[in-house]
């Protein structure tokens, strides 16, 4: 008796796995992405002040031709002034969606849906190569982990960070402080 209830169990187990991939193959895409588990992010999250925004995006001279990415994009506002300032095409991208979530709520304020999205994904995995301008206000390590991703970038692709620079391997071109915040700046090569 004890055998047959194991057996029931068993392949009441088995049609569940079998149910449960026929879903999640037909599925749509947003809705499979959406329920996809990323890691822990790596920063807690720290609003860069929006005079520091406004300095990073005139350091790197964004235009209307230029498609910003912003990693680790938080509550939006990068990806949001590159568009209503500038009138460029701007992409945040953010681990957390906590952060996504507030960061459409703003964007659903701010009137520029047309040249603005963000994406929950893992900044590290993401393709941000069609990028002419990139944004970050990370740890150390992190911009260090990701140089080689940003040197890969296409030649004449501006970079700005807030706080931290990329150590002696990459020093950069011009520095600026913004009322205690430190601005960096290069031009990949």
């Amino acid at each position: 008796m004890q055998m047959r209830t194991v057996r029931v169990t068993a392949a009441a187990a088995v049609a569940a796995v079998a149910i449960a991939s026929v879903l999640a193959t037909t599925a749509p895409l947003g809705a499979r992405q959406a329920a996809a588990t990323l890691r822990e992010p790596d920063v807690i999250y720290v609003p860069t002040p929006q005079e520091v925004v406004d300095a990073m995006l005139e350091l790197a001279n964004v235009g209307s031709s230029d498609v910003v990415y912003d990693l680790g994009s938080g509550d939006g506002r990068i990806p949001i002034t590159a568009a209503q300032k500038y009138g460029a095409r701007a992409i945040g991208i953010d681990i957390n969606p906590q952060r996504i979530k507030e960061a459409n709520a703003n964007l659903a304020k701010a009137n520029v849906g047309d040249k603005v999205k963000f994406l929950n994904q893992d900044l590290f995995e993401t393709d941000f190569s069609d990028a002419t301008v990139v944004t970050l206000y990370l740890l150390p390590r992190l911009n260090l982990q990701l140089m080689p991703k940003l040197k890969a970038l296409k030649k004449g692709t501006r970079i700005v960070s807030h706080s931290f620079d990329m150590g002696d391997q990459w020093p950069p071109e011009k520095s600026q402080n913004i009322n205690g915040s430190a601005i960096y700046f290069w031009t990949v090569r």
